[in-house]
């Protein structure tokens, strides 16, 4: 078995967790690579044997591993969406942070987990990706995300408009701080905080959720995952924040963007059938 490890750093109080699974690894012949942001905080662990050290995601497909693990939050995992694209390599998620429904293992139940990862004791979820494309191109070779797309207001307090449309339709202008389209996964992200709804992570739909609109009677929108998306942004300042998962840019009203499912998919490994449910009543206290 070969794994894969990425984190975005490991934190002092965590230092113990990862020197045992070191001890696990090199128990049981089991070959890693670390991610180099990782391993520059890994260097007060004792390893008998250095792990291959990768720096992008090049000499992580060189690497072959047949598995990642992702040390952190959701945040993190979501890093991990373009080292993994197109090699279709799962990912397992390790919470170590807050409120986690992608990073859904606990450091507790870690080296159980693990022993089931081992035996083939779970299964992989294909996690639909949105895919975003505009006429001045931007996020190059970046342009998926796992959880969402959204636009903001920048270097003005002054609302912006963005004008929707769904193949081709005119749907909406949305006068509002922002908007945000998020994929299922997503619905729990960004888009719960601006009360947007609560979506399965398999039922692959796309939500349109506003941010502080000005027009009271608008609400978020479910649309089939086979729509095409297409959005103009104006308003009074010449640039607006566009953000893409964890990157952003700048946009100006001469950038007309498209989204639309993407052919890739996030390889999600999962120990636990409902999983998600109980994810809602544990971390959201549902039912309490």
């Amino acid at each position: 078995m070969k794994i894969a490890l990425y984190s975005r750093g490991v934190k002092p109080e965590h230092f113990s967790f990862f020197q045992s699974i070191i001890q696990l690894f090199e128990t049981r012949n089991i070959s890693f690579c670390v991610s180099e942001e990782m391993f520059e905080t890994l260097d007060f662990l004792k390893i008998n044997t250095p792990p291959t050290i990768y720096k992008n995601k090049i000499e992580l497909d060189f690497y072959a591993p047949d598995f990642m693990i992702s040390f952190g939050g959701d945040g993190t995992i979501l890093d991990t969406v373009l080292l993994t694209k197109d090699s279709s390599i799962p990912v397992l998620g390790v919470n170590l942070g807050r409120l986690g429904f992608l990073a859904n293992t606990s450091m507790s139940s870690f080296f159980e987990i693990f022993d089931k990862l081992e035996r083939g004791a779970f299964k992989i979820e294909d996690r639909m990706l949105l895919e975003v494309n505009s006429n001045i191109p931007i996020f190059i070779n970046e342009n998926i995300a796992l959880n969402d797309l959204a636009f903001l207001k920048a270097n003005s307090s002054s609302m912006i408009e963005v004008e929707a449309f769904v193949n081709g339709e005119y749907l909406n202008t949305y006068f509002a701080d922002g908007l945000i389209v998020s994929t299922s996964t997503g619905s729990t992200g960004y888009s719960l905080s601006c009360g947007g709804p609560i979506l399965h992570p398999l039922t692959n739909s796309f939500v349109i959720t506003p941010i502080a609109p000005h027009n009271l009677n608008i609400r978020p929108i479910v649309l089939p995952d086979s729509a095409i998306l297409s959005f103009k942004v104006k308003g009074r300042s010449p640039e607006f924040l566009c953000t893409l998962d964890s990157r952003n840019t700048h946009i100006t009203s001469q950038n007309v963007l498209s989204v639309q499912k993407s052919n890739d998919v996030f390889k999600l490994i999962q120990i636990d059938d409902d999983y998600f449910i109980k994810a809602l009543k544990h971390k959201l206290h549902w039912g309490k």
